[in-house]
């Protein structure tokens, strides 16, 4: 009886982390739910009060922008599920359209900063200064999703590089939707230490499951750890060396 309990108990601890466990067949369909989560909680903070029912009209390419960003992580959420699901031909038909998406969505982003950081300091009588200083961390967000997201599309077709690198893209994008949390410690400077934690845990998953961290991850997160800290030290800071560029962006 002993040996054949331990026969019937042996591939238990495989089931959840081994090749083909759970961890191995969810993990980036999870963080694609997990992500459109946190978007969607950070935004309903302000989604009403700053757009759907602003006092002041917001400008027309805010409309446009939350509309493709929602629909980017729809199609996120419904990239990976195809993927689990093994619908490889249906994944890459999508492709085309993330490809698409992905192409616009930083020169749509860093328009609808600059267009929207003019619009508060003209229209809503914000600090001129402060506006021109937070701009580097909603065009940094957008260089690193370039970034990230090229590499994925270049790579689109070796997937062990091709989803991280979309995870990776894809959780930077968040920035905006912590930056809006309750917690003044989070969305002031704490954001991209949470994003960074997230990214980390494909780390645990590579440990967990292949036993070694991927080189995306051995590459990519130290870089990027080291990049959020300048631009987010040169923000709190108010750097001289950047506060005459963003002025002059948003003139």
């Amino acid at each position: 009886m002993a040996s054949h309990s331990q026969g019937l108990s042996a591939p238990l601890a495989p089931a959840f982390t081994g090749r083909n466990g759970l961890l191995d067949k969810y993990f980036y369909f999870a963080m694609a739910v997990l992500i459109a989560i946190i978007t969607t909680y950070g935004f309903h903070f302000t989604i009403l009060s700053n757009l759907v029912e602003a006092a002041v009209p917001r400008p027309w390419i805010v409309w446009v922008h939350a509309t493709v960003f929602t629909t980017w992580l729809v199609l996120f959420v419904v990239q990976s599920g195809l993927v689990r699901l093994r619908r490889v031909s249906w994944h890459r038909t999508l492709g085309w359209l993330g490809l698409v998406m992905g192409g616009a969505m930083p020169l749509l982003g860093c328009a609808t900063a600059i267009v929207m950081d003019r619009f508060r300091f003209q229209r809503l009588h914000a600090d001129p200064t402060y506006e021109a200083n937070f701009l580097i961390l909603q065009l940094n967000d957008m260089l690193l999703f370039t970034v990230f997201f090229g590499l994925a599309a270049l790579w689109r077709k070796k997937p062990q590089l091709h989803w991280r690198l979309m995870l990776i893209a894809t959780w930077g994008l968040t920035s905006a939707a912590f930056g809006r949390f309750p917690s003044a410690a989070i969305s002031n400077v704490y954001f991209y230490v949470l994003i960074d934690l997230f990214i980390s845990l494909g780390v645990v998953r590579d440990l967990l499951i292949d036993r070694r961290i991927h080189p995306v991850y051995r590459y990519a997160v130290p870089a990027l750890a080291m990049e959020q800290f300048f631009v987010m030290f040169t923000y709190l800071h108010t750097l001289p060396w950047w506060t005459p560029i963003g002025q002059a962006m948003l003139r």
